[in-house]
């Protein structure tokens, strides 16, 4: 919503502001839809040529996620949580073979089952299952920074993944610039073509060249960059709970008393994502 907002924002103020100073807007319309044929053909060119199908389906998904915003709420970090603590409470009390059913198939788990949401997320689920397989299997005797490593490992993996629409339009961004340069040039080269034009003639060639440049500044620093910051925050927030989860495994695995586990996991959390101590505690007891 944001987003919208700031863009809405952006084309009021700097085409207003033209207007209001006395500029006349006809020449800029103009010129703006051919100018755009030579910079956002050049730009999805680009764009296509620099990934795989893979990621410009991700690009594509990441402007979702841009107007969208975070995937997680506040509820569910508590979820995961809670979520990740009973099951490290089952394996505690009664044993790899009481949890073993449970992280072997989420989905027909009573535990899993309370939480639809999370357990829509694959790859959050992924995260908890495989790493509690790796102890189930070990019978316990795996050592803890073993399983903190394995995590991490993890977890990095996904995070680059995620990133990679941020980094391609980024990217996009410093690109625009100079493809706004091309097409003022070649708006340059027709205008030369044209030598013998009279002058208001020749203006107003130069004028829809120099559109060109602006279009490409424009894209770039108030549309295009903004997106891709706005993007990598947004998914800095999604990675939040992938912490969450792994800092209650890691500590129950060190024998932490519960209170301190739930407590290092929600200190870590963003403030627009973290609940209260008492609020988590609450949630633990099923309140």
């Amino acid at each position: 919503m944001f987003a919208i907002i700031g863009i809405v924002i952006l084309i009021i103020m700097v085409f207003g502001g033209f207007a209001l100073t006395g500029g006349a807007l006809g020449p800029v319309m103009h010129a703006i839809p051919h100018e755009m044929l030579i910079i956002g053909g050049a730009a999805i060119g680009a764009v296509v040529a620099g990934n795989s199908m893979h990621e410009l389906k991700a690009i594509g998904g990441a402007f979702v996620k841009i107007f969208k915003g975070p995937r997680h709420t506040k509820e569910d970090h508590v979820d995961a949580i809670v979520l990740t603590s009973k099951l490290m409470k089952l394996l505690k009390n009664e044993g790899p073979v009481a949890l073993e059913s449970h992280v072997q198939d989420p989905k027909s788990s009573a535990i899993f089952a309370e939480y639809p949401r999370l357990l829509a997320n694959g790859e959050l689920v992924h995260l908890i299952c495989d790493t509690l397989t790796l102890i189930v299997v070990s019978s316990g005797t795996l050592e803890v920074h073993a399983v903190e490593d394995v995590m991490d490992n993890a977890m990095k993996t996904h995070f680059h993944e995620m990133h990679e629409p941020q980094h391609a339009l980024q990217s996009l961004a410093d690109a625009l610039p100079a493809l706004g340069i091309v097409a003022a040039v070649l708006g340059v080269v027709k205008t030369m073509g044209s030598i013998d034009e009279p002058p208001s003639v020749l203006g107003g060639m130069i004028g829809s060249a120099l559109v060109g440049t602006f279009m490409g500044v424009l894209l770039a620093y108030g549309i295009v960059a903004p997106l891709a910051g706005r993007l990598k925050q947004i998914i800095e927030q999604d990675e939040m709970i992938f912490h969450a989860v792994k800092q209650v495994v890691i500590a129950s695995l060190h024998g932490w008393p519960q209170p301190l586990v739930v407590e290092s996991a929600r200190s870590g959390l963003g403030h627009a994502f973290r609940p209260g101590l008492s609020e988590l505690l609450d949630a633990m007891r099923g309140r």
